[in-house]
Protein backbone atom coordinates (compact mmCIF):
# COMPACT_ATOMS: atom_id res chain seq x y z
CA UNK A 1 0.00 0.00 0.00
CA UNK A 2 1.92 3.15 -1.37
CA UNK A 3 0.77 6.58 0.09
CA UNK A 4 1.61 9.79 -1.25
CA UNK A 5 2.59 12.75 0.97
CA UNK A 6 2.32 16.84 0.45
CA UNK A 7 4.21 18.24 2.30
CA UNK A 8 4.01 16.36 6.35
CA UNK A 9 0.42 14.91 5.52
CA UNK A 10 0.06 11.95 4.01
CA UNK A 11 -3.05 11.10 1.68
CA UNK A 12 -4.35 7.97 0.50
CA UNK A 13 -6.33 7.76 -3.49
CA UNK A 14 -9.62 5.49 -3.46
CA UNK A 15 -7.38 3.22 -5.68
CA UNK A 16 -5.39 2.70 -2.97
CA UNK A 17 -7.74 2.67 -0.29
CA UNK A 18 -9.73 -0.64 -2.23
CA UNK A 19 -6.68 -2.43 -3.09
CA UNK A 20 -5.74 -2.50 0.86
CA UNK A 21 -9.30 -3.53 1.12
CA UNK A 22 -9.19 -6.36 -1.06
CA UNK A 23 -5.75 -7.47 0.68
CA UNK A 24 -7.70 -8.02 3.77
CA UNK A 25 -10.29 -9.68 2.54
CA UNK A 26 -11.28 -13.59 3.07
CA UNK A 27 -10.43 -15.98 0.47
CA UNK A 28 -14.06 -16.60 -0.44
CA UNK A 29 -14.73 -12.90 0.06
CA UNK A 30 -16.14 -10.77 -3.04
CA UNK A 31 -13.46 -8.07 -4.29
CA UNK A 32 -14.61 -4.42 -3.65
CA UNK A 33 -14.62 -2.73 -6.92
CA UNK A 34 -13.27 0.74 -7.02
CA UNK A 35 -16.84 2.16 -9.19
CA UNK A 36 -18.61 0.98 -6.07
CA UNK A 37 -16.30 2.02 -3.36
CA UNK A 38 -16.44 5.22 -4.94
CA UNK A 39 -20.21 5.30 -4.87
CA UNK A 40 -20.03 4.90 -0.97
CA UNK A 41 -17.99 7.88 -0.47
CA UNK A 42 -20.79 10.73 -0.51
CA UNK A 43 -22.71 8.25 2.13
CA UNK A 44 -19.90 8.29 4.06
CA UNK A 45 -18.08 11.73 3.99
CA UNK A 46 -21.56 13.27 3.15
CA UNK A 47 -21.26 16.51 1.62
CA UNK A 48 -17.83 17.44 2.30
CA UNK A 49 -16.54 14.57 -0.69
CA UNK A 50 -16.32 16.68 -3.63
CA UNK A 51 -13.41 18.68 -1.91
CA UNK A 52 -11.47 15.14 -2.00
CA UNK A 53 -12.23 14.69 -5.87
CA UNK A 54 -9.39 13.90 -8.11
CA UNK A 55 -7.88 12.45 -10.70
CA UNK A 56 -5.58 9.09 -12.22
CA UNK A 57 -4.13 8.14 -15.59
CA UNK A 58 -4.79 4.31 -16.38
CA UNK A 59 -1.67 3.23 -17.05
CA UNK A 60 -2.59 1.03 -19.62
CA UNK A 61 -5.00 3.21 -21.63
CA UNK A 62 -3.75 6.70 -20.64
CA UNK A 63 -6.87 7.82 -20.04
CA UNK A 64 -7.46 10.41 -17.07
CA UNK A 65 -10.36 8.61 -14.76
CA UNK A 66 -11.69 10.87 -11.30
CA UNK A 67 -10.97 9.10 -7.43
CA UNK A 68 -10.61 10.81 -4.31
CA UNK A 69 -8.23 11.82 -2.48
CA UNK A 70 -8.01 11.82 1.09
CA UNK A 71 -6.21 12.78 4.40
CA UNK A 72 -5.78 10.65 7.72
CA UNK A 73 -9.20 11.63 8.65
CA UNK A 74 -11.57 10.62 5.43
CA UNK A 75 -9.36 7.85 5.16
CA UNK A 76 -9.95 6.34 8.61
CA UNK A 77 -13.70 7.20 8.08
CA UNK A 78 -13.59 5.20 5.00
CA UNK A 79 -12.32 2.20 6.08
CA UNK A 80 -14.19 1.93 9.13
CA UNK A 81 -17.44 2.42 7.11
CA UNK A 82 -15.80 -1.59 6.01
CA UNK A 83 -14.62 -2.51 9.35
CA UNK A 84 -12.93 -1.30 12.62
CA UNK A 85 -10.37 -3.69 11.85
CA UNK A 86 -9.43 -1.90 8.49
CA UNK A 87 -9.56 1.13 10.27
CA UNK A 88 -7.09 0.85 12.63
CA UNK A 89 -4.32 -1.15 9.85
CA UNK A 90 -5.37 2.35 8.10
CA UNK A 91 -5.08 4.87 11.04
CA UNK A 92 -1.56 3.34 11.96
CA UNK A 93 -0.32 3.35 8.44
CA UNK A 94 -0.61 6.81 7.96
CA UNK A 95 0.71 7.74 11.29
CA UNK A 96 3.84 6.02 10.67
CA UNK A 97 4.14 7.59 7.24
CA UNK A 98 3.62 10.56 9.12
CA UNK A 99 6.14 9.64 11.72
CA UNK A 100 8.80 9.11 9.04
CA UNK A 101 8.16 12.26 7.24
CA UNK A 102 9.02 14.29 10.05
CA UNK A 103 12.53 16.41 9.62
CA UNK A 104 15.47 15.02 11.26
CA UNK A 105 16.60 16.71 14.53
CA UNK A 106 19.42 18.53 14.56
CA UNK A 107 21.16 20.02 17.70
CA UNK A 108 21.79 23.37 17.87
CA UNK A 109 25.19 24.63 18.23
CA UNK A 110 24.96 28.41 19.86
CA UNK A 111 22.82 29.45 22.26
CA UNK A 112 20.69 31.95 20.40
CA UNK A 113 19.62 28.23 18.35
CA UNK A 114 19.24 26.40 21.62
CA UNK A 115 16.94 29.06 22.83
CA UNK A 116 14.65 29.19 19.00
CA UNK A 117 14.29 25.11 19.43
CA UNK A 118 13.20 25.44 23.23
CA UNK A 119 10.62 27.92 22.19
CA UNK A 120 9.88 25.63 18.76
CA UNK A 121 8.95 22.54 21.04
CA UNK A 122 7.44 24.89 23.38
CA UNK A 123 4.70 25.89 20.66
CA UNK A 124 4.73 22.12 19.62
CA UNK A 125 3.80 20.59 22.45
CA UNK A 126 0.77 23.38 23.08
CA UNK A 127 -0.46 22.54 19.24
CA UNK A 128 -0.57 19.11 19.89
CA UNK A 129 -2.59 19.28 23.21
CA UNK A 130 -4.77 20.99 21.40
CA UNK A 131 -4.81 18.70 18.67
CA UNK A 132 -5.64 15.79 21.02
CA UNK A 133 -8.14 17.92 23.04
CA UNK A 134 -9.98 18.52 19.61
CA UNK A 135 -9.78 15.21 18.53
CA UNK A 136 -10.83 13.11 21.91
CA UNK A 137 -14.44 13.08 20.92
CA UNK A 138 -13.83 11.86 17.29
CA UNK A 139 -11.22 9.10 19.12
CA UNK A 140 -14.15 8.19 21.87
CA UNK A 141 -16.10 8.08 18.97
CA UNK A 142 -14.29 4.74 17.05
CA UNK A 143 -14.14 3.31 20.52
CA UNK A 144 -17.63 3.39 20.30
CA UNK A 145 -18.37 2.37 17.12
CA UNK A 146 -16.53 -0.81 17.95
CA UNK A 147 -20.65 -1.90 18.95
CA UNK A 148 -22.23 -0.35 16.05
CA UNK A 149 -21.83 -2.64 13.33
CA UNK A 150 -25.30 -3.04 13.21
CA UNK A 151 -28.35 -0.86 12.97
CA UNK A 152 -29.65 1.22 15.88
CA UNK A 153 -32.71 3.25 16.82
CA UNK A 154 -32.14 7.03 16.47
CA UNK A 155 -32.33 7.05 20.90
CA UNK A 156 -29.09 4.42 20.80
CA UNK A 157 -27.40 6.36 18.61
CA UNK A 158 -27.75 9.57 20.49
CA UNK A 159 -26.22 8.15 23.40
CA UNK A 160 -23.50 6.51 21.40
CA UNK A 161 -22.71 10.40 20.29
CA UNK A 162 -22.96 12.15 23.60
CA UNK A 163 -26.59 13.42 22.85
CA UNK A 164 -29.26 13.73 24.91
CA UNK A 165 -32.15 12.00 22.70
CA UNK A 166 -34.38 14.13 22.56
CA UNK A 167 -32.28 16.67 21.46
CA UNK A 168 -30.94 14.72 18.76
CA UNK A 169 -34.05 14.00 17.59
CA UNK A 170 -34.87 17.66 17.80
CA UNK A 171 -31.91 18.62 15.65
CA UNK A 172 -32.45 15.98 13.37
CA UNK A 173 -36.24 17.65 12.56
CA UNK A 174 -34.76 20.78 12.39
CA UNK A 175 -32.43 20.26 9.46
CA UNK A 176 -34.19 17.88 7.83
CA UNK A 177 -32.84 14.70 8.51
CA UNK A 178 -35.67 13.81 10.03
CA UNK A 179 -39.60 14.22 10.09
CA UNK A 180 -42.38 13.14 12.58
CA UNK A 181 -45.48 11.01 10.85
CA UNK A 182 -48.46 9.44 13.48
CA UNK A 183 -46.77 9.01 16.67
CA UNK A 184 -43.02 8.16 14.52
CA UNK A 185 -39.94 9.81 13.65
CA UNK A 186 -38.79 8.94 9.78
CA UNK A 187 -35.73 9.78 7.79
CA UNK A 188 -36.26 11.79 4.62
CA UNK A 189 -36.20 9.46 1.46
CA UNK A 190 -32.92 10.98 0.11
CA UNK A 191 -31.35 9.40 3.16
CA UNK A 192 -32.87 6.18 3.18
CA UNK A 193 -31.56 5.88 -0.30
CA UNK A 194 -28.36 7.07 0.08
CA UNK A 195 -28.28 3.84 2.65
CA UNK A 196 -28.00 5.83 6.07
CA UNK A 197 -31.55 4.84 7.09
CA UNK A 198 -33.99 2.45 7.06
CA UNK A 199 -37.39 1.77 8.33
CA UNK A 200 -38.76 -1.28 10.39
CA UNK A 201 -42.27 -1.67 10.31
CA UNK A 202 -44.33 -3.93 12.43
CA UNK A 203 -47.19 -4.77 14.44
CA UNK A 204 -47.72 -5.00 18.05
CA UNK A 205 -51.03 -5.43 19.81
CA UNK A 206 -52.99 -4.84 16.76
CA UNK A 207 -51.35 -1.69 16.19
CA UNK A 208 -49.17 -1.28 12.81
CA UNK A 209 -45.56 0.53 13.83
CA UNK A 210 -43.30 1.93 11.97
CA UNK A 211 -39.30 2.23 13.52
CA UNK A 212 -36.62 4.27 12.29
CA UNK A 213 -32.99 2.34 12.23
CA UNK A 214 -29.52 4.06 11.49
CA UNK A 215 -27.76 2.04 9.59
CA UNK A 216 -23.60 1.44 10.41
CA UNK A 217 -23.07 3.91 7.10
CA UNK A 218 -25.51 6.37 8.82
CA UNK A 219 -23.98 6.41 12.25
CA UNK A 220 -20.72 7.31 10.61
CA UNK A 221 -22.26 9.82 8.56
CA UNK A 222 -24.35 11.48 11.80
CA UNK A 223 -20.98 11.32 13.93
CA UNK A 224 -19.08 13.69 11.24
CA UNK A 225 -21.98 16.02 11.23
CA UNK A 226 -23.15 15.96 14.72
CA UNK A 227 -20.49 16.03 17.80
CA UNK A 228 -21.44 15.85 21.45
CA UNK A 229 -22.56 19.07 22.49
CA UNK A 230 -19.98 21.12 24.59
CA UNK A 231 -21.36 20.77 28.52
CA UNK A 232 -22.06 23.79 29.90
Amino acid sequence: MDLITTGQAPTMTSLELVEFINSQRDENEAELRHDHFMAKVPKVIGEGAPKFRDTYVNGQNGQTYPCYRFPKREACLMAMSYSYELQAKVYDRMTALEAAAAPAFQIPTTLSGALMLAAQQAQQIEAQAAQLEAAAPAVQFVERFVEAKSSKCLSDVAKLLGWKPQAFIAKLNADTVIFKRGGSWLPFQAHIDAGRFSVKAGESSGHAYQQTRVEPAGITWLASRYPAPVKA
